[in-house]
Parts: C-alpha cells; sequence; structure tokens
C-alpha cells in the first residue's frame, strides 16, 4: 500500500505544478497557450494507460500478480526521477517538452497496469465478507498519495519564494518521489502471491465460452461506472486548485492546502464506505455520490467564483471529498468482483484505464479549453454533470450487485 501511496504521489504532483511545469518546459505565448500544453501532456499520458492495462494486467493474469506489481513500481520510479532531471526549455530547447511527454507516459503506463493488478491483489487476499473494505484501501491510497502531492506543493509553495519555486523548487517533490518509490519497491518484494490466483492458475479455472463473451458486458459496465468517478477526481481534485488560484484568487499554498483537506476527508472516509458496502451493498453509495456530485458541483464552483474566499474553497472541496468518497469505498471492490480470476487483472485494468484515458486524463485540458471558449469559468460544472449522469445510468440500468456474490 506504501508503494501505491507513492506512485500516486508521483503521478499527481504533475498536475499539481502544472502551472511552474509550463513555465519550465514550454515557450510562453499567450496566456494560457503553455498550461494548455502541459495539460495536454498530462492528458496525453492517459493515453498510455490501456496499453499499460493490457501488458502489465496481462501479466498480473498470467505470471501472477506480484511480478506485474513490481514492474509497474519500477517503471513509476523511473519516470518521475526523469521528470525531476530534465533540463528546462531555456536550456534544451524542444527537446524538453518531448522528454517531459515520454516520461509522463511511462508514468501512465505504469498507473494502467496498477491499478487492476493491485485491487485484484487486494480483492483475492481479503478476508470473507471484507473485500469492499480491502480494496477501499487502494482509493484510500490514491487519495493519501495524491493529498501528500497537494501538501507537498503547498509547503513548498509556503518556503520558497516564487522565484525559487520557479527555477528549482518544483522539481523537489519528483525527486523525494523517485526516492521513496524506491524503497517502496523494496517492500513490495516481500509480498507473496494471492491464494486466489494460486488456485485458480493450478485449475486454469475461466468462465465459459471465448474471451470476448466472458468480459464484454462486464467491461462496458465498468467504463461506464468509470466516467463519474475518474472525471470527478481530475476536475474536482486536480483542475480545482488551478481554478481557484486563477478564479478565486487563493494563492498556490492556499490552494494545495485546501486540495489537502479535501484528499485527507476521503482517505478517513473510504475504508469506512467500503466496510458498509460489504454490509448493505456497493449500489446504494455509487448512486449517493452520483446524485451528490449533481446536486452539489454547480453551487460550488459558483459559491467560490462569486465569494473569492478561503473558507468558502475548504467548505467546498470537503463536501466534493465527500460525494468522492461514497464512490471511492465501493468502487475498487467493483471493478475487480464482476470478472472472473483469470480474466480480473488484464480486463479490469482495460476497462478502467480506457474510461480513464477517454474521460478523466483531459480533464483538466478540457476544463481550461471550455473556460476559454464558453468565455465562463463555470463551464466545467457541464463536463462534470454529464459524466455523472452517464455513470448514474449504467449503474441503475446495467450493473448487478456483487457485494455479496462468491469470488469466481
Amino acid at each position: 500500500m506504501l508503494c501505491n501511496v507513492l506512485e500516486w504521489f508521483d503521478f499527481a504532483i504533475y498536475g499539481l505544478l502544472a502551472i511552474h511545469i509550463s513555465r519550465a518546459f514550454f515557450p510562453q505565448h499567450g496566456a494560457n497557450a503553455a498550461l494548455l500544453a502541459t495539460l495536454a501532456v498530462f492528458g496525453v499520458s492517459f493515453v498510455m494507460r490501456p496499453l499499460g492495462g493490457l501488458v502489465l494486467g496481462g501479466l498480473g493474469d498470467r505470471r501472477g500478480r506480484k511480478p506485474a506489481l513490481l514492474l509497474a513500481a519500477s517503471l513509476m520510479a523511473l519516470a518521475t526521477l526523469s521528470i525531476g532531471l530534465i533540463p528546462a526549455y531555456d536550456r534544451i530547447g524542444a527537446l524538453a517538452p518531448i522528454l517531459l511527454l515520454v516520461a509522463r507516459m511511462l508514468q501512465g503506463f505504469s498507473a494502467g497496469g496498477e491499478w487492476g493488478v493491485a485491487s485484484a491483489f487486494l480483492l483475492e487476499s481479503a478476508p470473507r465478507g471484507r473485500r469492499g473494505f480491502a480494496t477501499s484501501f487502494l482509493s484510500a491510497t490514491v487519495a493519501l498519495g495524491s493529498g501528500l502531492a497537494s501538501a507537498a506543493a503547498a509547503l513548498l509553495g509556503s518556503l520558497l519564494s516564487v522565484e525559487e519555486m520557479a527555477a528549482w523548487g518544483w522539481r523537489v517533490p519528483f525527486l523525494l518521489g523517485a526516492g521513496l518509490g524506491l524503497l517502496a519497491l523494496w517492500l513490495r518484494a516481500g509480498i507473496d502471491e494471492t491464494p486466489v490466483y494460486r488456485q485458480a492458475r493450478t485449475r486454469r479455472t475461466r468462465g465459459a465460452g471465448p474471451v470476448l463473451d466472458r468480459v464484454r458486458r462486464p467491461g462496458l459496465t465498468v467504463f461506464g461506472f468509470t466516467v463519474h468517478w475518474t472525471v470527478c477526481f481530475y476536475v474536482l481534485v486536480i483542475y480545482f486548485p488551478i481554478f481557484t488560484q486563477k478564479q478565486a484568487g487563493l494563492s498556490p499554498a492556499e490552494a494545495g492546502w485546501s486540495t489537502a483537506l479535501c484528499t485527507a476527508i476521503i482517505v478517513l472516509l473510504v475504508p469506512l464506505v467500503g466496510r458498509l458496502s460489504d454490509r448493505y451493498g456497493r449500489r446504494p453509495f455509487l448512486i449517493a455520490s452520483c446524485l451528490a456530485v449533481l446536486v452539489l458541483v454547480l453551487p460550488g464552483f459558483w459559491s467560490v467564483l462569486h465569494t473569492q474566499s478561503l473558507a468558502m474553497v475548504l467548505l467546498v472541496q470537503a463536501l466534493f471529498g465527500v460525494a468522492i468518497a461514497l464512490y471511492s469505498g465501493p468502487g475498487p471492490a467493483v471493478t475487480v468482483e464482476l470478472f472472473d480470476t483469470l480474466d480480473r487483472s488484464r480486463w479490469s485494468s482495460i476497462s478502467y484505464a480506457l474510461a480513464t484515458a477517454t474521460f478523466g486524463g483531459f480533464a483538466p485540458f478540457i476544463a481550461v479549453w471550455l473556460t476559454s471558449a464558453l468565455d465562463s469559468p463555470l463551464a466545467p460544472v457541464a463536463y462534470v454533470v454529464l459524466a455523472s449522469l452517464t455513470s448514474l445510468l449504467v449503474i441503475w440500468r446495467r450493473m448487478p450487485e456483487t457485494a455479496h456474490e462468491p469470488v469466481a
């Protein structure tokens, strides 16, 4: 779990430091050109996530969860170290954004495989009746890693001057994350293969029929179910600090601490919601999250925009954190419970990664673009609402209750 925290710290810090990265790696032409280019690189890295799910998830189904998890962590540490060491645009010119893109794509490849393999590992290691609780810690580590990234960005913004932060300070979290990632990789080397996977591999038990017949329905369900989850996370957690700085006048440090509060709420609530979903089912909490976001998102953005108040930002992000926690508690269990053991790692990874790449990875870019295109800071709300309605329909019409079904 420590390794997963650091993996998502490494992945999230890019979005949180996007303003500084845009100034370091891209020419400054126009008010938003460099920032849009930086967020486009953030989004392009998500194109690699389905490929990572295919390759690393396939490795997890063929050779075991442990080797896939070790490879994913190694690639993430290497890519993060690279970003911290790439020279700036004013030193190597166009090569700087190219190297940045390569490193981010490697991060995306790693993260795409990590999710499904780690979810499968936790599900298959969980005690009976505790699958939602056990897998919820994957969401908690995603939020914790992102929260630590927010805290690191806020702390550096508080300790360093604007000039120091722009010159070298933004590199510190990447170098720190890569170093700690190597430590966590060493710890991950000591884990054991899951008993469920060992038994399934011995018997070579899969669901009946050709692979596409087995995975089509659960794969499409996971894809549609993920839309709300990924858009909310990347708009309400990753993009929102940019919104509060550009539209509400918050300093980078204030925006970072506010996001850290949001992720702390997610970390604290997710295991509780996951445990409750073991008792009462996954669907009630997933539906409640979609409804909460539909009710809160427009008033939340409007209130922050018109009050220009740090207190209001803290309140709104706290409410967003609660709404996301309702989904993130049962979410990891749902993505893997729908698949058979020897299909679970690969196809849950691919389904989740495709939705994340299509709707989540480019969400910050889309939010900035919509704001400029429609000349309204409230424009990103429409994207969030559309995502929530889509997933609500999928859950209501297509998703079976999986909480009390045995692991196949």
